[in-house]
């Protein structure tokens, strides 16, 4: 992720990078390893060269916009999208009696990260691509299953 970024910075983007503290929750229930995961994150993003007079980096928790625009996207988003997600399978497999809601609903909030920023690029992994499909389908107002990869 980091070497999108930079390139983007380095592009003349207006670009916002967030550590995502809210994401970790749906892993780490610590919350001083999270603080203290949460300033080497911070301190790895500007050793490798992003450039704070350059673009804007932040705790994804410093926004209570996101959370809040990720409960209504919750309230629209489909509970067919969200079992296709394959972060949500490859944890579950065929049981998801002790999968947390937060990994079941991680695409809606990373399509809150995104659109709360009225983004138009997004460096992400080919891992990250079928939740930026689902955050498309969102930001369309289509979340039916059957319409969102």
């Amino acid at each position: 992720m980091i070497r999108p970024a930079l390139a983007l910075q380095d592009e003349g983007y207006e670009a916002f990078y967030f550590i995502a503290s809210y994401h970790a929750l749906t892993t780490m229930r610590d919350p001083e390893a999270l603080r203290r995961h949460t300033l080497s994150i911070a301190a790895t993003f500007l050793a490798l060269g992003l450039d704070p007079n350059r673009t804007t980096l932040y705790r994804q928790q410093d926004v209570p916009e996101v959370a809040e625009l990720a409960w209504i996207f919750n309230c629209l988003t489909t509970m067919g999208t969200l079992r296709r997600a394959h972060a949500y399978k490859t944890a579950c497999g065929e049981d998801d009696s002790e999968i947390n809601a937060g990994l079941f609903t991680y695409p809606v909030l990373m399509a809150a990260d995104i659109l709360a920023f009225d983004t138009d690029v997004v460096p992400v992994g080919r891992d990250q691509r079928q939740h930026i499909e689902i955050a498309r389908g969102i930001a369309k107002g289509s979340t039916d299953s059957s319409e969102t990869p």
